[in-house]
């Protein structure tokens, strides 16, 4: 018991109160009757972190904390959670986190998996605490888990999209997310947040904007790993802006 009090003794950033600690602690409580059964091993660290961060400072373990109470949301919308859903976040903790605590996490978000999970409150509570570009990001990456199994369910996008309006974020930001993962013929115009009505002119603009906001660096205080993904984020910006040009002429 003296090792797992170490282990939540680390703190879990700001996600310690609210609706997200809420959530965790039952999850823990869960996890401690598990391991005083031998169900559960855990290590002395945890990557959520030990300090409490501000509304203008999002760390590390404050966004794997978010990200894993809204993963587990976005993987029950559909009433079937899959393995490749899972080897999804999995994979992600364990290229962020190394594979001990990637092992962790999973038993963490299997536990979340069972349990109910306010949405509105969890995603208000990250709203106030998480900047915008990191929220960017998350939506980012809960959109990558409902197409993991390469088939998108309704639901999920459901989920995601009721997320991002609790986020806070933008029909018109949800919408250029979504277009980098499901296209059609108007993929392109919705990754720029413009029409295909907007003249050449507006379209340079649209771009400019938008490789701004989806700049790697924009994310830099969370880590190489989120720096990677910002990266492949902003190529889809830069992709869709070359198609874009390609089909009109633009030089």
């Amino acid at each position: 018991m003296a090792k797992y009090g170490k282990w939540v003794g680390l703190g879990l950033g700001w996600a310690l109160g609210g609706p997200i600690g809420g959530l965790l602690g039952l999850v823990f409580g869960s996890m401690y009757d598990g391991m005083q059964s031998g169900s559960f091993e855990h290590s002395n660290q945890h990557p959520y972190g030990n300090q409490r961060a501000t509304a203008t400072t999002t760390r590390p373990g404050d966004f794997a904390a978010s990200l894993i109470v809204l993963s587990a949301a976005v993987m029950k919308a559909d009433e079937k959670v899959l393995k490749s859903e899972l080897e999804f976040v999995k994979q992600f903790f364990n290229q962020q986190f190394g594979t001990e605590l990637a092992n962790e996490n999973i038993l963490v978000l299997r536990e979340l998996l069972k349990k109910d999970i306010d949405i509105q409150q969890v995603s208000m509570q990250i709203r106030r605490y998480m900047d915008h570009p990191s929220r960017l990001q998350l939506l980012h990456y809960l959109f990558g888990i409902s197409r993991a199994d390469g088939h998108v369910h309704a639901k999920e996008v459901e989920m995601i999209r009721l997320i991002s309006g609790y986020l806070g974020i933008s029909m018109a930001d949800f919408n250029s997310i979504k277009a980098m993962f499901y296209k059609d013929i108007n993929a392109a115009y919705q990754v720029l947040e413009t029409t295909p009505d907007a003249n050449d002119e507006e379209v340079k603009k649209a771009y400019r904007k938008m490789a701004t906001k989806y700049h790697p660096d924009k994310v830099s205080h969370l880590g190489e790993e989120f720096q990677k993904a910002a990266k492949e984020k902003f190529q889809q910006v830069q992709a869709a802006y070359d198609q874009i040009k390609k089909e009109r002429g633009i030089k």
